[in-house]
């Protein structure tokens, strides 16, 4: 039967969308934290294995493997080579050899850090994951939600992670309220300290080629190139198109029947004049 504890922490990782993998990872990082405060294994170089199954934890003691006893400061981390061997017969000077190994219940000042190390770590792989799910996306356009407004700047909700609109690439002309839907643009993804920082455009001139990428199948498909962009972001822009195959009207696929293409673009953009 599995332990409370690693039904708990499985549970919350599922919930957070995390491997398998690296919650059993985390979690035995966590223990090593704990068991080095643990008077029975204090002082020693431990590691720390997980039955996922059982929830069963297994700790193993290291000792560095040294030439002779007069090398010896630390009989709780060292062992000579002619010891080592009897361990292992392949131990050699500098390497480490498993000198015990025991199953261990973690008393409870021990679990309580456990518990901190493993929320930590879970955090960091969450950002990692978040990271990695995000770098090669940049220059995609995605819809958000505004979740508050700040005020140098706006956090929007991309799905499984939280971006800043700056006020450098907001458009002056538009009015932005909480709970609002709209599209952006993915400008950059990068490293911080506290994560990773996503930063999100509603004035540069790529969402304007996105916008109609998205509306215009011939432009999706190359029937239909566009050469240049200028843009005043909320006030108008120009788009030169040109045709790459005969019989395409450039400029007749991009207005649409009746204008109903150009005109969901221009509605995305909150009336910008296109």
């Amino acid at each position: 039967m599995k332990s409370d504890f690693i039904v708990a922490l499985t549970q919350l990782a599922a919930e957070r969308g995390l491997p398998r993998q690296i919650v059993l990872s985390a979690i035995e990082a966590a223990l090593v934290s704990a068991y080095r405060k643990d008077s029975a294994t204090a002082g020693q170089n431990i590691s720390v294995k997980l039955d996922p199954g059982s929830g069963g934890v297994t700790v193993y003691i290291f000792k560095t493997v040294v030439e002779t006893k007069d090398e010896i400061t630390d009989d709780q981390l060292e062992i000579t080579v002619d010891d080592a061997k009897k361990i292992d017969a392949e131990a050699v000077v500098g390497g480490t050899v498993v000198t015990d190994s025991m199953p261990h219940t973690a008393g409870r000042i021990a679990a309580q850090t456990a518990k901190q190390v493993v929320m930590q770590r879970l955090r960091e792989a969450e950002r990692e994951i978040v990271f990695m799910e995000y770098e090669d996306k940049e220059g995609e356009v995605f819809s958000v939600n505004i979740q508050r407004i700040e005020p140098k700047q706006i956090i929007v909700d991309l799905g499984r992670a939280e971006a800043v609109l700056p006020i450098s690439e907001q458009v002056a002309m538009e009015r932005y309220r909480t709970g609002t839907k709209m599209k952006v643009l993915l400008k950059t993804v990068e490293r911080s300290s506290k994560g990773p920082e996503l930063i999100v455009s509603r004035a540069d001139p790529l969402l304007l080629r996105r916008l109609f990428e998205m509306e215009v199948p011939e432009i999706f498909s190359g029937a239909v190139e566009i050469d240049s962009i200028a843009r005043e972001a909320g006030s108008r822009s120009k788009v030169a198109v040109r045709a790459t195959q005969s019989g395409v009207d450039p400029v007749g696929s991009c207005v649409g029947l009746r204008g109903v293409r150009i005109q969901n673009i221009v509605n995305e953009l909150h009336g910008e004049k296109i």
